[in-house]
């Protein structure tokens, strides 16, 4: 609904609010959180103004709809079964849904369970059906045989009736519900076909044997087992595509065990413990070392080191003092420190990310299988052709052929083929990509990987490994040093310096030592000087490493070696700054090193005519230094967490098919927002559960592999339901002028069913 800030009288969706306030009975939406901030200070200037019920207009009156985000099926939201979760609305068809969307493990415990009831029945069917033929190869008459004397009714084919019922109960139930919701909504689905079919054989079967004589037909050809395996193959395909998706939930679920549970406040002077959702605007939070931040704010007393990678993806902890911005659910590393909360609730950046990832998951949920597609044509043509033929053969006075015809059309037409041609080449494709340690987790993901022709990068923890190493030592940067010195002298000096830090960039120097053999002795004196570097005193000789600022403050030049600097900047560098006793002794660069076969991936990705693109937090010079290393021509830099998604948007409203591949808890919007969202294996759970395609080995050759393999998945689909749909175009009319006797038409069903089983096992020898 359109809504229109009270304060700067813009007009925006009210989904799309920052943030709302209730004033005199009405609530009131703002589009940035300064006009809430200026509404809530004298709300009587702006109440009355332009409320929310002002501004519905007569169009959107009308009936809206909204997508299942289960089953993707379009339904009007007053006709819909709604629930609230995480203070967003969502719309659902049936109650099955709603089941599947509150309690996904149980619905999937429940799923099982039918799929193990329809698979016991069909084998012991194949048994039964076994153990008649022995019988009658023995010389055995089965047909008047029983167990019992005195039940001379159990025969062939009640034995074969009571087999088949509890499959059509319990496995087949979920067909028939949906079969039932897409006649209410008036809608064709596979789900109706489905149940047609298969009640269809099961009554006609019943009838033969409970009501003998009426129709010409042997009790021994009835079609029990065509409904049973029917119902068995297609819910087993469809318990294995759960079996591979996560739900959305899920990934929201890890996002919200980011925040902390509590927080200190200070309150009338006193520091108190209090829930972290009740933190308020404008009060003071206090933070110590090794916690997490409860919400927004900005820093009023003290400095710290936080770690913001889980949010910027960034490995290097942010320095912060007074006047600085902190985020909710980020880790306070080194230092107390004091700040007020500016952004509480759902207007936090963290908050902002969940909203932005359920949002991009609702408008990329499950789409429309291909066969769904065709099948809204296919089920009511295959309905008209079986009752038109029942209704010309019963003209011409033959109303047993009526009745067969009739049969044999839904059961040709009964999408036994057609229900497992996804999921029998989805099985393989996802098998194989397993084995190739690869996870694909649906078969959506390989239809948009067919037409996908732009690869996003994430820079920090996806091209390169996330961990600074010290990459170049350059001693004797000085002038007129009254000694020499080599570069181990350089690292053990910066060593002694940072022993006593925390600091990420010290941990590098601290590895480089130890890997060099070095032994570090511990400094007479220590003093973090936040922002700049460290400053320490060793032998009674003062040691200074930082950085441009730290050296000019301490009077000490660097001007001669800024070209030295600036150019190992240039190649994504940070640059420290080492020196003893007033003089420059030298230089330590240290980088985020790039992953292994980065360039062959990215050539790789040329060569199959894909447009690749790098997104990163960082500078626009290292973010260029990185891409020309590595042959990315576009690099998108100073990009913040909650703009990548819209990076995103922007790719695909120019009309291109985009790939995210990520690993931070930032990169989540982006990947869910993505056409396809590639997880790195080592990144956080949260990119994991978003991620269409997740790498579980890390190996980034695996994003060619995986494109390569989703396509080659994609073709089979392909292939499957033309074969399948072709199979029932050509059957049908035989099958609707009497040509066609049921039993021979449930084994040409049977052989449509192998060749497309056949077919999909094929793409186990496809080399990727």
């Amino acid at each position: 609904m359109k809504v229109t800030d009270p304060v700067c009288n813009m007009t925006i969706e009210d989904k799309d609010a920052v943030g709302t306030s209730s004033y005199k009975g009405l609530t009131y939406y703002f589009c940035s959180p300064a006009c809430k901030e200026e509404f809530d200070k004298k709300p009587e200037a702006f109440a009355g103004v332009r409320s929310q019920k002002s501004e519905v207009k007569s169009e959107e009156k009308k009936e809206e709809m909204a997508k299942d985000p289960i089953c993707g099926m379009v339904i009007p939201k007053e006709r819909s079964i709604k629930r609230e979760s995480g203070g967003r609305t969502y719309y659902f068809c049936s109650e099955s849904c709603v089941k599947t969307f509150e309690a996904p493990e149980a619905e999937l415990k429940s799923m099982k369970r039918r799929v193990t009831i329809a698979l016991t029945g069909v084998i012991a069917l194949a048994i039964f059906r076994a153990a008649v033929f022995l019988g009658l190869a023995a010389g055995a008459t089965v047909l008047t045989w029983v167990p019992i004397p005195w039940l001379p009714w159990f025969t062939w084919g009640v034995w074969l009736f009571i087999i088949t019922t509890p499959i059509m109960i319990f496995g087949g139930k979920g067909f028939f519900i949906g079969a039932y919701h897409a006649v209410k909504d008036r809608v064709a689905n596979m789900d109706l076909l489905i149940a047609l079919g298969t009640s269809t054989a099961y009554i006609y079967s019943a009838f033969v044997v409970f009501f003998p004589g009426v129709l010409p037909v042997e009790e021994k050809n009835v079609y029990f087992e065509v409904a049973a395996i029917i119902i068995a193959f297609v819910l087993l395909g469809k318990y294995m595509e759960e079996i591979i998706k996560k739900r959305s939930s899920a990934a929201i679920r890890k996002l919200l065990d980011l925040k902390p549970q509590t927080a200190r406040v200070i309150r009338d002077g006193v520091e108190v413990e209090i829930p972290a959702e009740s933190v308020m605007a404008d009060e003071t939070v206090v933070v110590r070392p090794g916690e997490k931040l409860p919400t927004d704010g900005i820093v009023i007393e003290g400095h710290s080191s936080i770690d913001e990678k889980m949010l910027t993806g960034e490995s290097v902890p942010v320095e912060k003092k007074a006047g600085d911005e902190v985020i909710g659910g980020t880790l306070n590393k080194v230092g107390s420190f004091k700040f007020r909360a500016t952004r509480v609730g759902a207007d936090t950046t963290l908050s902002q990310i969940i909203k932005m990832v359920e949002e991009a998951q609702a408008s990329t949920a499950q789409i429309q299988r291909l066969a769904d597609k065709v099948a809204s044509y296919f089920v009511p043509v295959v309905i008209g052709v079986a009752f038109l033929s029942a209704i010309v053969w019963i003209l011409m006075g033959n109303s047993t052929m009526a009745l067969l015809s009739f049969v044999a059309v839904l059961i040709i037409a009964c999408p036994c083929a057609l229900g497992i041609a996804t999921p029998a080449a989805l099985m393989v494709g996802v098998g194989k990509g397993a084995e190739m340690g690869i996870l694909i987790r649906g078969a959506e993901y390989l239809e948009r990987a067919e037409k996908l022709n732009t690869v996003v990068f994430d820079k920090t923890g996806t091209l390169t490994k996330g961990e600074p190493e010290v990459t170049e030592i350059i001693a004797g940067a000085g002038r007129n040093l009254p000694y020499s010195i080599t570069e181990d002298d350089i690292l053990l000096l910066a060593a002694i310096a940072e022993k006593g830090s925390e600091h990420p960039l010290a941990e590098a120097i601290i590895k480089r030592a130890s890997m060099t053999g070095l032994s570090i002795p511990d400094a007479e004196t220590f003093e973090a000087i936040p922002g700049h570097g460290v400053k320490v005193t060793y032998k009674g000789e003062n040691i200074l490493i930082g950085n441009r600022r730290l050296m000019k403050e301490k009077g000490i030049p660097v001007e001669g070696k800024e070209t030295i600097i600036s150019g190992l900047e240039e190649k994504g560098n940070t640059v420290m700054l080492v020196a003893k006793e007033g003089k420059l002794a030298g230089l330590i660069a240290v980088a985020d090193t790039l992953k292994d076969n980065v360039e062959e991936v990215i050539n790789g990705l040329k060569d199959m005519g894909v447009e690749v693109v790098m997104l990163t937090g960082d500078n626009e010079r290292t973010a260029k230094a990185i891409g020309r290393r590595i042959g990315i021509e576009r690099t998108i830099s100073n990009v913040l967490p909650g703009d990548k998604a819209k990076v995103i948007k922007e790719l695909q409203s120019q009309g291109k098919v985009v790939a995210m591949v990520g690993d931070g808890i930032n990169d989540s919007p982006a990947l869910a927002q993505a056409d396809i969202g590639v997880a790195i294996g080592s990144g956080s759970d949260v990119a994991k559960e978003t991620g269409g395609i997740i790498l579980v080995r890390d190996d980034l050759r695996d994003v060619i592999k995986s494109i390569k393999l989703s396509r080659a998945t994609m073709r089979k689909i392909k292939q499957n339901l033309f074969w399948a749909f072709a199979y029932n175009t050509v059957s049908i009319p035989v099958a609707a002028i009497g040509l066609l006797n049921p039993i021979i038409a449930a084994a040409a069903m049977a052989l449509s069913s192998l060749s497309v089983v056949s077919n999909s096992a094929m793409l186990k020898r496809v080399k990727i």
